[in-house]
């Protein structure tokens, strides 16, 4: 990945916006953030419109990901424990995700996965309401769904956190983001 995207997404900043800022054409933000060398008036400018040293953006040692990939297993193993609460599963890591400035889109999906989740687990919930009073349908298996939700839920969880420890990304992933 490219310093300049790494440092734009740290930044929860679009290509437009840095273009905004820089007056570097999204073409050419675009073409750097691919791997094209990075040199000159453009890297100048890029360096003061990103509040950063010329160097940052173009050192040769990579960057310092450990702390992103740190704080992006936080946020998802931080809503395992309150899976049993939904609103604090989407809040918890919401809070981490804000205090510890983590807006990069793989935090944001995390946390939209979450909120699908509860928005589902809710769905399910007053499903079974309805067919336990409306329509009179009592089943003890009926109790085995919110605890296969859960679980399932625990598996995402932990399969994400296995796949950030070897790769930094998401192995199920919704491919877009609420927030």
């Amino acid at each position: 990945m490219s310093r300049l995207l790494t440092i734009r997404q740290k930044l929860n900043l679009t290509q437009e916006e840095l273009f905004e800022r820089t007056g570097i054409s999204v073409r050419t933000i675009q073409r750097i953030e691919a791997g094209a060398n990075l040199k000159g008036y453009t890297l100048k400018t890029l360096a003061k419109g990103l509040g950063v040293t010329e160097d940052e953006l173009i050192g040769d040692e990579e960057p310092d990901i450990s702390e992103d990939a740190k704080w992006l297993k936080v946020i998802n193993l931080s809503a395992l424990p309150f899976m049993f609460v939904p609103p604090l599963n989407i809040v918890v890591p919401l809070l981490i995700m804000f205090s510890r400035k983590q807006f990069t889109p793989t935090t944001r999906r995390l946390v939209t996965i979450q909120i699908i989740w509860s928005l589902i687990a809710l769905l399910m919930f007053l499903s079974v309401m309805m067919l336990n009073d409306w329509f009179g349908i009592r089943s003890r298996y009926m109790l085995l769904l919110p605890l296969a939700w859960l679980l399932v839920n625990t598996f995402v969880i932990l399969r994400n956190a296995v796949e950030i420890d070897k790769s930094n990304t998401l192995r199920i992933d919704t491919g877009f983001s609420f927030i």
